[in-house]
């Protein structure tokens, strides 16, 4: 017999599904929370897990709640769980290297094709592209109602992160004057964003009317810069004019940087270059274009960056295998013609067998012939019509297509690790009875966040903390307005009612007031500093971060809770 009840307040809250077992004569009523696995017997575990729907997972390729609890045995839980954190970061690793090796590449060369400004590329093609992670995870966690404080806990957790270590960080680095203008923008629209996701947590659903607002509020954020910077040139042009010759132009704040890093440029890829032309055969072509492996790096870099190497290498070879790259910046545009024509049909089968975990590659059509058949012979006509129709030397007219293939390839081996990640997130909670927000703003806003972490870190080392203090504010407002806007759209388009949002109690809540309090204390003291940012402002930001995760982790374990009245 099934019953629905009704949870209370606090992290349990929402609806729950009670069966009622009939043992000896008496009915005894359990609450289906899938996190009740660890209270049962070691022999009932198994059945639990494969019988109740709370545990069941709605995409993704690996059930790792039955691999858990029915192929180990108790005694073999640690290792279990040691295995699925390596994967974990495994799955990481394979999110950072396809956003940055091929997604964001292919993002660039389409922003380019469509001759978009740096400006509005910046904050559309590439914020995508460096909010990948960040943005798949959370389209997945809000798939799944039981899933949207993963997300809200991933979105939050790594805005906190990034305002306050990664900014923190910078400052501590390289002592900067920020740019003011940029930074005072950025902050401003960033904190309205969080308002507006506040009032979706209060309100507890999302509407299609706010879904659709807080993607608005990316696009006026868009126009807003594109404004700016068609003000900043207009004022610039008319400087020109009204100047004396000889008189030094001024920089804007978000420039300079860039100008004294194009100037340090130089391609040392020429010195490597042979000085005798020969021609290379398709077969050599084919084997050099798979080859991740750069020897000349190889030799000049350390035991740590050949060890990571080491776990790269078979995901850069299937990537390269399965996803083109376009890159505007080379002579031939990266054509390598067997490479290409091979990824005419190993990429599409890639988009059929990834989209929602290869259900729809395995449909038959009429009942006789499945998908992922009929997209093997298309694409192998329109491989071999390319290949003897095209050169080696050459990249034919149509070359730039290929950035477009290689974007949806990409983005959906991106989606298909994110699926992974949260599936294994979701599991880890159940076996350690945490909560999804804790879940969120802890492992998966670290592993979706690092990459940010060191490029910016980088950046700061090598002379150019703006730029990177500005990627902190900048880039993350895209996460959250299209991250939660877009994946709530979808959700609600799919099912044709709001989105239930069932907050982790007052854990969600901490989280989305050390996010506000973390913008509020920037956006004061910054300009109170004259936007002079040293050590000093960097340590009290690494503070309090640090008390944010004592108090977040206190009150998940409820140490601190609120009075019930």
């Amino acid at each position: 017999m099934v019953e629905i009840v009704s949870g209370a307040w606090g992290p349990d809250a929402g609806t729950h599904i009670s069966l009622r077992f009939p043992a000896a004569g008496v009915n005894q009523t359990a609450t289906v929370d899938c996190r009740d696995v660890c209270g049962l017997n070691v022999s009932d575990r198994c059945s639990f897990i494969q019988t109740n729907p709370d545990c069941h997972n709605e995409g993704g390729y690996l059930d790792y709640l039955e691999g858990v609890f029915c192929h180990f045995s108790p005694g073999l839980l640690p290792l279990a769980i040691i295995l699925y954190v390596f994967w974990l970061l495994y799955l990481f690793l394979i999110l950072g290297v396809t956003a940055a090796k091929f997604f964001c590449p292919n993002l660039s060369a389409i922003s380019i094709t469509l001759k978009l400004s740096h400006n509005v590329a910046g904050v559309t093609f590439l914020a995508f592209g460096n909010g990948a992670p960040d943005i798949f995870s959370a389209l997945v966690a809000f798939s799944d109602p039981r899933t949207a404080s993963l997300a809200f806990g991933a979105l939050f957790g790594a805005g906190v992160l990034v305002t306050t270590v990664v900014a923190g960080g910078i400052a501590i680095l390289h002592p900067f004057t920020a740019a003011s203008r940029p930074f005072l923008r950025d902050i401003i629209f960033y904190m309205g964003a969080v308002f507006l996701t506040f009032t979706a947590l209060y309100l507890g659903r999302v509407t299609l009317a706010w879904a659709l607002g807080s993607l608005g509020l990316y696009v006026f954020y868009v126009l807003t810069v594109v404004l700016c910077t068609w003000l900043y040139r207009w004022r610039r042009r008319m400087s020109r004019v009204c100047s004396t010759p000889g008189t030094p132009e001024l920089l804007s704040d978000a420039e300079d940087d860039v100008v004294s890093s194009n100037t340090n440029s130089y391609d040392y890829g020429d010195e490597y270059r042979p000085l005798l032309f020969y021609q290379e055969t398709t077969v050599q072509i084919l084997v050099r274009a798979l080859n991740p492996l750069d020897y000349r790096k190889w030799r000049n870099k350390s035991v740590y960056w050949r060890a990571l190497k080491v776990f790269k290498i078979p995901v850069e070879f299937l990537l390269l295998l399965t996803v083109p790259v376009v890159d505007p910046d080379k002579d031939d545009r990266n054509w390598k013609r067997p490479l290409n024509c091979l990824h005419l049909v190993i990429s599409p089968l890639v988009l059929v067998l990834t989209l929602q975990s290869g259900a729809y590659g395995i449909y038959e059509i009429g009942g006789l012939v499945p998908v992922w058949a009929v997209v093997v012979t298309v694409g192998t006509g329109v491989a071999s019509v390319t290949f003897f129709s095209t050169s080696n030397n050459e990249p034919p007219r149509l070359h730039w297509l290929f950035a477009f293939l290689g974007f949806l390839t990409s983005a959906l081996w991106i989606n298909a690790a994110a699926t992974e990640v949260v599936n294994i997130l979701r599991s880890l909670g159940v076996v350690f009875r945490l909560s999804n927000t804790v879940l969120g703003l802890t492992l998966l806003a670290w592993g979706n966040s690092i990459g940010d972490v060191f490029s910016d870190f980088t950046l700061a080392r090598q002379g150019y903390p703006r730029m990177a203090f500005s990627a902190c504010f900048g880039g993350i407002i895209f996460n959250i307005l299209v991250g939660v806007g877009l994946g709530c759209l979808l959700q609600v388009s799919r099912s044709h009612a709001d989105v239930k949002l069932e907050p982790d109690g007052l854990l969600v809540w901490v989280l989305a007031g050390a996010l506000g309090l973390s913008l509020t204390f920037s956006l004061v003291s910054v300009p109170l500093q004259c936007f002079q940012l040293g050590k000093g402002y960097g340590f009290c930001l690494l503070l309090f971060y640090l008390n944010f995760l004592v108090i977040a982790l206190l009150t998940e374990f409820g140490v601190i809770h609120l009075k019930s009245v």
